[in-house]
């Protein structure tokens, strides 16, 4: 009797292709087992904690007393922060104001100009918010809990009662002596 007969059957029973595709099978379950993948940075490309200042600018929300809201928001010193959908927690609140919104106008000149827009909606608010909390420093930039932030990375604030994202527009890193 042959090892492999005419149709490729080792001793007559299983194929060369079953036998193939079973030790492919077994190769990728060794290397899942055997050879995790890490995940996560490693302690060589994340530096220490040192406190962060995130500057974002909230545009279009909806509130049904923009004055009011931002007074209150002010008060209440912290916020939850999600990064990313990943909770990274409370940071705090160092500054809230609003910003007007500006309408851009044609000058006789031919330049344009940003304005104050006139015909103000009563229910939209545009808010620069400043935040403050701990971020590892690394060769990529700030990261807070396992995200990178960046200027443009959306953030999430939640409260008791709100909800909404804010677009990230500068970040500091401060001096240990500063916090």
């Amino acid at each position: 009797m042959a090892i492999v007969d005419s149709q490729g059957k080792l001793f007559g029973k299983v194929s060369i292709l079953d036998v193939g595709a079973a030790l492919i099978i077994l190769a990728v379950l060794f290397g899942i087992f055997v050879f995790p993948a890490t995940t996560g940075s490693s302690i060589a490309q994340v530096g220490a904690s040192k406190p962060v200042e995130v500057t974002t600018l909230v545009k279009g929300l909806s509130v049904i007393n923009p004055d009011a809201w931002v007074a209150e928001f002010k008060q209440q010193k912290k916020t939850k922060l999600i990064v990313r959908n990943q909770e990274y927690g409370e940071v705090d609140i160092k500054s809230a104001e609003r910003v007007p919104e500006l309408v851009i106008v044609p000058q006789p000149d031919g330049s344009a100009k940003g304005l104050p827009n006139p015909i103000e909606n009563d229910y939209s608010l545009n808010m620069l918010i400043i935040l403050g909390g701990t971020g590892k420093v690394s060769d990529g930039g700030v990261v807070l809990g396992n995200t990178p932030v960046k200027v443009g990375t959306v953030l999430e604030l939640e409260g008791a009662s709100y909800n909404f994202k804010a677009s990230v527009i500068d970040i500091k890193v401060l001096n240990q002596a500063k916090s």
